[in-house]
């Protein structure tokens, strides 16, 4: 049996993005992803931190695998993935050579494991990991997948460009050494087999710059959400809806017609009971007083038998708190009363309306945000 080693190279200058390496993704250092992937493929006799700083000797220690302290000249901004690699092979004992980049962070130990596998397959000597381009594609002005004066292509009808995706590479050590001796380099083959192995989906970043890392976080937060199925937009009609946004009109339809919306919004300090006295005490009215990107609160005066609409909000929750007052809510069919002092939380996606009931005006400071789309069911 052949002896499969993984090297993760881990320099810690960096010129781009000082000591990325150690960077913190989602609170774990950029590198304890690939460790974590090699260990899970299950795939590898031996994994090797490759670096000249002793700090990635502590990484090493704490999961569990080893360390090689390459020489200063091979950590150098001129020393090429040929240089670390070679110092690497001729120190270290195996027939095969698997390079996983600490910048992969997405790799997966299935990826790794299924490039282990072919390699050994196939008999391949050089492995190297690209991605698919299935687009239009040009080199020194010239195109590479397609013909100028011809009608375009659908892109999916397009041969794919290959990219080097770089973040696993494998060797076999003897062809390495012989093409390094040969040609004074063997990173992308020489004399020998060569083998291209496809990355696809969130496999294929490389975290290289801040921008990547900004790029990686949004991953990480997209990867801990789950979803059942795919949702798709479908008309109003289909759904059978009417869907309001514009706020002011809303509260016309809602019986109310005396607003000053905006006159006191966002005051550093304002008081509601005082707001409340300036306001007519016969009719309805509404006074929007908190009204930013974040969010906006707008109280609500209506009188007994007056409300709102039955309604949800798709992507929204809401709250509301009791300024004065009782009133009807009425919650997926179950109606409660709410009086003063009371707060009332809506979770996106339930139906509900509300009406003033009792002997006077009824007063709310709805919580929300200016652009939530109010949902009204046709039956």
């Amino acid at each position: 049996m052949k002896k499969i080693i993984g090297m993760i190279p881990a320099r810690l200058g960096s010129q781009r993005v000082p000591k990325k390496n150690l960077r913190l993704l989602d609170g774990r250092p950029l590198i304890s992803y690939i460790i974590q992937a090699a260990k899970e493929s299950n795939i590898l006799d031996d994994i090797y931190i490759n670096s000249e700083a002793d700090i990635f000797r502590e990484i090493a220690d704490s999961h569990d695998i080893k360390f090689y302290k390459r020489p200063e000249i091979c950590a150098s901004n001129s020393a090429t993935n040929d240089d670390f690699a070679l110092d690497f092979i001729q120190s270290i004992d195996c027939q095969i050579m698997i390079q996983l980049l600490p910048t992969s962070p997405f790799l997966s130990p299935d990826d790794i494991k299924q490039f282990v596998t072919r390699m050994l397959c196939e008999k391949i000597e050089t492995m190297i990991s690209v991605k698919d381009i299935q687009i239009e594609c040009m080199y020194d002005n010239k195109p590479v997948n397609f013909i100028q004066i011809e009608k375009t292509l659908p892109s999916q009808q397009l041969k794919p460009v290959q990219a080097y995706a770089c973040g696993i590479m494998g060797w076999e050590v003897s062809r390495f050494k012989e093409n390094m001796k040969k040609y004074k380099a063997a990173y992308h083959g020489g004399d020998g087999s060569i083998g291209f192995f496809t990355l696809k989906g969130y496999s294929i970043v490389d975290v290289d710059n801040e921008e990547d890392f900004m790029l990686a976080e949004a991953i990480i937060g997209i990867k801990k959400m789950t979803r059942e199925k795919a949702e798709y937009y479908t008309s109003q009609k289909e759904r059978n809806i009417d869907i309001e946004v514009d706020v002011p009109t809303i509260l016309r339809k809602d019986g109310i017609d005396f607003m000053g919306l905006f006159d006191e919004s966002n005051k550093q300090l304002n008081n509601i009971h005082e707001i409340v006295k300036t306001m007519p005490g016969d009719k309805s009215w509404s006074q929007r007083i908190i009204n930013t990107e974040n969010n906006s609160a707008t109280l609500i005066c209506q009188l007994p038998g007056e409300g709102n609409r039955l309604h949800y909000h798709d992507n929204w929750n809401e709250w509301w708190y009791i300024v004065d007052g009782e009133w009807e809510w009425e919650i997926e069919g179950a109606k409660i009363i709410v009086k003063k002092g009371d707060v009332v939380f809506i979770e996106k996606g339930r139906i509900h309306k509300i009406m003033a009931v009792g002997s006077k005006p009824a007063i709310r400071l709805a919580v929300s945000r200016q652009d939530v789309a109010h949902i009204y069911p046709k039956n």
